[in-house]
């Protein structure tokens, strides 16, 4: 038996996030809502109406997600098509996306409409409706930029430190090295002598 020292005290474990604390909460108190909500439905209705409800919205929704994700798959290869110098340059065509810059939303609003339930097809809805989308947008961006702004060494952070601008305008990814002084001499090791 040996005797010594005792260990030091284990560190206090990190705290969890609000948001990571109510998370899951949250979460219930929304799949209750839903219930609840289709059980009103089908008492004031009838149970078939509550049924064409949701296979409606997970109708709608596919349909949404199917047309957001050709939309992407386009400007995807539209831009890689304007990349290649050898390719034929075709007019950009006119998005036609809720908020007019990009797929997120939709796709978005899409899968809500998939998800069974009242609240969240009213909320994907309104990811959907370009007015409340837009607004939707800023909001998500400003709080998101907000995040990762006070928070260093974020991804964020990470993400933005690794690109460069180009006067034109153009983002290039990259890593830039700086080569301050003359390189170090090669390691050379005393030769094994056995």
């Amino acid at each position: 038996m040996t005797f010594g020292a005792m260990p030091p005290p284990s560190p206090r474990p990190p705290r969890r996030s609000r948001a990571r604390r109510f998370l899951p909460l949250g979460i219930a108190a929304w799949v209750v809502l839903e219930v609840w909500l289709l059980i009103v439905v089908a008492d004031a209705t009838s149970g078939l109406t509550v049924f064409l409800l949701l296979l409606a919205g997970i109708l709608a929704g596919s349909l949404v997600i199917k047309r957001a994700g050709r939309r992407a798959w386009r400007n995807l290869t539209e831009s890689l098509q304007a990349a290649d110098p050898s390719a034929v340059k075709k007019p950009a065509s006119s998005g036609s996306g809720a908020a007019g810059n990009g797929n997120t939303l939709p796709m978005l609003g899409g899968l809500l409409l998939m998800v069974p339930g009242l609240v969240s097809d009213a909320v994907g809805l309104l990811c959907l409706f370009p007015p409340t989308g837009k607004l939707i947008a800023r909001r998500a961006e400003k709080l998101l930029s907000r995040r990762t702004a006070h928070a260093p060494g974020s991804f964020g952070e990470a993400f933005q430190q690794a690109r460069m601008h180009r006067p034109d305008g153009k983002v290039v990814q990259g890593e830039v090295i700086h080569d301050d002084g003359p390189p170090a001499p090669p390691r050379q090791d005393p030769p094994l002598t056995g």
